[in-house]
């Protein structure tokens, strides 16, 4: 028995004629009649009823016909999570909290391009529980977030540590803050400050560093890369994982750079998560592959650039 027999039946049956139904299939009409003839004979029961004037179901046909369109519909169900499998193939996505993007992220996503040049790679920034969420439904297959060393890992991910930083001071060059060695808190209070919205690790990271004080003036931004622009415009400084800033075009084109905080001993990490499962397509784990190269290539190059 095969499925484009049964595909015949239902199209008969819809049509009302072997004739017309041959004309929609592309078939000569005695193919479409062999074709359905050799199912009777498989199945034992004449599914049409042959007249001079035309073909049409017949009722042993019409009885099986339930089973007929059942097996039809499981057929196109299974086409469809097949499809809907090629094109999650052809599509990798990668929630991140956007501490890398320019520094990691670009050049990862470039190199991953040439060599999965009919993958896309769609980029989402969120917060770290959407991230979170996000892996768990499967609406992402990566999630780039970071933590404090200490905090806790949610359960139900696979965790790699990429990026182990320090919390800096992001200011422009023309800054007064530019011109110590090392801020500490009371200096960052004196001077405008661009923070990260609630439910970025930075922000808890700088109302304990602040101890709950608020500074002369405060803007509230999502992520990184608006935090950087906003310092280069002179509109304050921020505070970011230094693996975010060293090695940045911003920071290259010296239009921000960074100055460690005094007495801060904090460490800032950049990890890169997946649910747990047992079958990870083959584009994913190509990635998080590229993502674990560079990354090691990246901190080796920003410690040569912080410690010189």
């Amino acid at each position: 028995m095969r499925i484009e027999q049964l595909e015949y039946i239902a199209a008969v049956t819809r049509l009302g004629s072997l004739r017309r139904a041959a004309e929609e299939l592309h078939l000569s009409q005695p193919a479409l009649s062999e074709t359905v003839r050799n199912l009777e004979r498989e199945l034992g029961v004449d599914l049409l009823e042959r007249k001079r004037s035309g073909a049409k179901i017949s009722d042993e046909g019409r009885e099986l016909l339930p089973h007929i369109m059942s097996v039809l519909d499981a057929v196109d169900r299974l086409r469809g999570a097949a499809g809907d499998q090629h094109r999650i193939s052809r599509m990798v996505r990668l929630g991140t909290v956007n501490t890398a993007t320019v520094p990691l992220v670009i050049p990862t996503v470039r190199e991953f391009r040439a060599s999965h040049p009919v993958t896309q790679v769609e980029l989402v920034g969120a917060q770290q529980a959407d991230i979170h969420r996000g892996l768990l439904e499967g609406a992402f297959d990566l999630g780039l977030v970071n933590y404090l060393r200490g905090d806790d890992i949610p359960p139900g991910f696979e965790t790699t540590e990429l990026l182990c930083g320090r919390p800096v001071v992001c200011v422009r060059p023309d800054s007064p803050l530019a011109a110590l060695g090392a801020v500490d808190a009371d200096s960052l209070l004196a001077e405008p400050l661009v923070v990260m919205r609630s439910g970025y690790v930075m922000h808890r990271f700088v109302h304990r560093l602040l101890r709950g004080r608020t500074p002369s003036f405060s803007y509230s931004t999502d992520g990184a890369e608006m935090g950087k622009l906003m310092v280069a415009e002179g509109l304050g400084a921020t505070v970011l994982p230094d693996f975010s800033v060293v090695g940045d075009p911003l920071e290259r084109r010296g239009a921000i750079t960074v100055r460690p905080l005094a007495g801060d001993a904090t460490d800032v990490l950049l990890v890169l998560q997946r649910r747990h499962s047992g079958s990870v397509p083959r584009a994913v784990r190509d990635l998080h592959e590229l993502f674990v190269r560079n990354a090691q290539a990246y901190g080796a190059s920003s410690r040569r650039l912080t410690e010189g």
